[in-house]
């Protein structure tokens, strides 16, 4: 089930699927976790089994109808079973957005999205020497939106 995880931020379970998606520097939780609470533009979502949180995404919904992936993750022992592609399908069957963009400096998340229908562009390097993604997916119009 996809749920609303902003009412349990800061609990144990969704710090630790936090954890995995925040850059890996002193503060990054908690910044992340802070922002989440206070800017009602953010959403954060997981999905759970048999009251289990095996994964949890974190979101914009903008202004121009597009939705941009801030955060996702899935507990390393339910990686590789569809956790992430099903959170992803789920946001795009309830917020209709126009896009959605994701940044990201793994390669293994950039083919993940490609997997997904996103075209993937690269960054160039950050300062840190580390090359970076953008990926983006356009929702294709149907009959009905026209």
């Amino acid at each position: 089930m996809f749920t609303d995880l902003k009412p349990r931020i800061g609990t144990p379970e969704v710090d630790e699927l936090l954890a995995y998606a925040v850059i890996d520097e002193p503060d990054a939780l908690w910044r992340a976790s802070a922002e989440y609470s206070k800017l009602p533009a953010l959403q954060l979502y997981g999905w759970e089994e048999e009251g289990v949180l095996l994964g949890l995404t974190g979101f914009e919904v903008t202004e121009d109808g597009s939705l941009e992936i801030r955060h996702i993750a899935v507990l390393p022992e339910n990686r590789g079973k569809g956790y992430a592609r099903g959170m992803i399908l789920e946001l795009l069957a309830e917020r209709q957005p126009r896009y959605v963009l994701a940044e990201t400096e793994d390669e293994i998340a950039a083919d993940f999205y490609r997997a997904l229908g996103f075209m993937v562009y690269s960054l160039g390097e950050n300062p840190a020497g580390i090359e970076m993604f953008r990926c983006v997916y356009e929702v294709e119009e149907t009959e009905e939106d026209e």
